[in-house]
């Protein structure tokens, strides 16, 4: 009886003891259990506030950080375990977490600690049945699970758990399983049934999904979770607002305002990474591959988590199932949504190969390194950071990389460190060696096993190797970090001198060119630029040198030189659009149309609902005689509602003319004549038509 417990008898008990700990306390692990985040966390605060030693409230807190921000639930949790050694809640949630990083022993032991506390914690039970089910002990699990129901018959949550848990390790169809096995023992489950339902979304049975939410939801509307609203809601949009595309094994939903463009862009990529992906690993996906690409960030958080959030993420893979936000759903330039793409395409692959159960490391790193695979300029934007990282000795041990994902401070670190093990595992042992690395884990290996049995060694001869490999890899970059221990430098002179006597220095460099281009000298300043970008040749974003050189370069008018700069910069800054609109603006007029379209290919790339570019990419291609491009572009640019329409059909049917699809140039050229029944140019083009036999 959720909703009286919350209107009627905690507001009352707080009204007769305000801030009262305990109470408030119980309230948020309430609101906790319905997902209403910010109201459980209102409570704890009051309770922490009235008694900083208030066990439930640093646990319940734990678990509202742990999505978001794991070192901090860390922290409640431990505070927790300081005031009370014997908290059975809080060393399961040690153990869970433990359980998510692939942390076996360490979920093991905090179990074993609870259940000395309390030998009959159903929770603590159900927890170690789930542990066994995953370590493929399935005897084992059902000696647990019929003790549990021995305590308790209608306790179905030991098979909730587990299927949490088999979920938690993106084992989605075994997760459908177990929690429906949960209601059949306590069919009235609301928890169960949204569990089940979220499963089943992840899965890519969305019909079935929604039978489970709706049957968690119409038991009672206020006991139903904010997730199971969030759900359903999600699944009305995109059954009406979404359009389905099917081609092959993959099933494309695109929202209606932006299925037009989208279409000649996001389903040829997917098809494209599948194809080179699949030809890689030498893998065929089972399918159908469901992709969804959504307007609004939250509309993507919520299909992946079923909640708003999620402000890191760009894009998530179920397996058979992708999510991503559509270009519109950041501002241009913010992420490349085809990196973002080609990334969990390679998911699908690497979660198939290994039956759900590859490490999120070696996931995650394998798709870091097809980024780079698919597009050189992809996959690189963290280089940097990471010698930086490496430099400080921040990296991680293999044997810990997987609990940087877990990690905020660590995570962009992580994902590229991981890419870079995945490198250095191909380059060593070869391809067919890793693919057979991905294949063990489909067996139940855990990495230590994996790595003996497909390697033939262990996982600190791997790590001795791979840390050999950063050496020599990032000697030059390392250097090229290190700054000279000087006060600040105030004349030119003495600038110079400092680069003088810092040769690989890139700060003292970059700081150079900035001093001369200050001074005047454009070609020393221009020079110590390129010696600062031969330094560190993947630094990016305002670090990027040859941002520097175009600046100075547009400065003193010399436009070529500004292009060539500007082309450099998106070598390693691909996604941003505006350095690639400024480079059409110095490369159209010099009539250079091959590097013309490659400019207006990379805005395009990144902001595809940039019709004016659409349009101009069309007519180069229809230039070149590249009618497939030219109509797809020329359908893009009509898609984005230009301002003139009847120019658009008419551009998209001269396209169709030199495709030889006369029937469809015709039906936009009489479009076109709807909108300006006068138009020369389509008029003209009409009666080119009729003439080829078109009518």
């Amino acid at each position: 009886m959720f909703k009286e417990a919350n209107e009627v008898y905690f507001r009352q008990a707080e009204r007769l003891a305000p801030g009262d700990p305990v109470i408030n306390a119980e309230w948020g692990l309430l609101f906790l259990e319905k997902y209403e985040v910010d109201e459980a966390q209102k409570s704890f605060k009051i309770a922490l506030t009235s008694d900083e030693t208030n066990v439930a409230a640093r646990v319940g807190l734990a678990h509202l950080l742990a999505e978001q921000n794991p070192p901090n639930a860390k922290a409640a949790i431990e505070q927790a375990l300081k005031v009370n050694p014997n908290s059975v809640p809080a060393h399961l949630f040690v153990a869970e977490s433990a359980l998510d990083d692939r942390r076996l022993d360490d979920a093991r032991a905090s179990i074993d600690t609870a259940l000395k506390v309390n030998p009959n914690s159903l929770e603590a039970r159900s927890l170690q049945a789930a542990m066994a089910f995953i370590q493929g002990r399935d005897a084992e699990f059902e000696r647990m699970a019929q003790e549990i129901l021995t305590i308790n018959p209608t306790y179905g949550d030991v098979y909730r758990t587990a299927g949490d848990h088999l979920a938690r390790q993106y084992r989605f169809d075994e997760a459908v399983i177990m929690t429906r096995r949960a209601l059949t023992v306590d069919p009235n489950n609301s928890r169960a049934k949204a569990d089940l339902g979220l499963q089943l979304m992840r899965a890519g049975d969305e019909a079935a999904a929604r039978t489970s939410l709706e049957a968690a939801y119409q038991g009672d509307p206020f006991q139903s979770s904010l997730l199971t609203k969030n759900l359903l809601q999600v699944l009305d949009e995109l059954e009406n607002e979404f359009e389905t595309i099917t081609d092959g094994r993959i099933v494309m939903k695109l929202h209606k305002s932006e299925v037009g463009v989208m279409r000649e862009h996001a389903l040829p990529l997917a098809k494209e990474a599948l194809a080179a992906l699949e030809k890689h690993y030498n893998f065929t996906a089972q399918g159908p591959l469901l992709v969804e690409m959504f307007p609004k960030h939250d509309g993507f958080a919520v299909r992946t988590l079923g909640l708003p959030g999620m402000i890191g993420a760009l894009g998530a893979c179920f397996g058979r199932v992708v999510t991503l936000d559509s270009p519109r759903a950041r501002q241009p330039g913010d992420f490349n949504w085809q990196e973002t793409l080609w990334h969990e395409m390679a998911h699908v692959i690497t979660l198939q190969m290994s039956k759900n159960r590859i490490p999120r490391w070696l996931s995650e790193g394998t798709s870091v390194f097809e980024e780079r695979r698919g597009r050189p300029e992809w996959g690189r934007e963290t280089d940097t950071t990471f010698v930086q990282a490496f430099d400080e000795g921040k990296l991680l041990k293999l044997a810990d990389l997987n609990e940087g994902f877990s990690d905020p401070r660590m995570i962009t670190i992580a994902y590229y460190q991981a890419s870079l093990v995945v490198d250095h595992l191909i380059n060593t042992y070869g391809e067919p060696k890793f693919h057979d690395f991905i294949r063990s884990y489909g067996r139940g290996l855990e990495t230590e096993q994996a790595v003996k049995e497909v390697y033939a060694t262990n996982l600190d001869a791997i790590q001795k190797s791979f840390d050999a490999y950063l050496e020599k890899e990032y000697a030059a970059a390392r250097r090229a970090l290190k700054r000279p221990d000087v006060k600040e430098v105030e004349t030119l002179d003495a600038m110079k001198a400092l680069a003088t006597a810092n040769p690989e220095s890139f700060a003292v460099q970059m700081q150079l060119a900035l001093r001369l281009a200050e001074g005047g000298d454009n070609a020393g300043a221009i020079q110590a630029a390129e010696r600062a970008a031969k330094l560190l040749p993947r630094a990016s974003g305002e670090n990027n040198p040859h941002r520097v050189i175009a600046g100075i370069a547009q400065k003193a008018g010399d436009k070529p030189r500004a292009a060539r700069a500007l082309e450099d910069v998106l070598k390693i800054d691909h996604s941003d659009v505006e350095v690639a609109r400024t480079l059409v603006s110095l490369v159209e007029p010099m009539g250079d149309a091959a590097r013309t379209e490659a400019a207006y290919r990379r805005i395009v790339d990144v902001d595809p609902f940039d019709g004016k570019a659409e349009a101009a990419l069309g007519r180069l291609a229809l230039r070149r005689k590249d009618t497939g491009t030219a109509v797809r572009s020329f359908k893009s640019a009509l898609a984005t509602n230009p301002a003139d329409r009847a120019s658009a059909h008419t551009d998209l049917a001269e396209a169709l003319v030199a495709a030889g699809q006369l029937k469809e140039a015709k039906t936009e050229t009489l479009n076109a004549l709807e909108l300006a029944p006068s138009y020369d140019r389509a008029l003209d083009l009409l009666l080119k038509i009729n003439e080829a036999g078109g009518g």
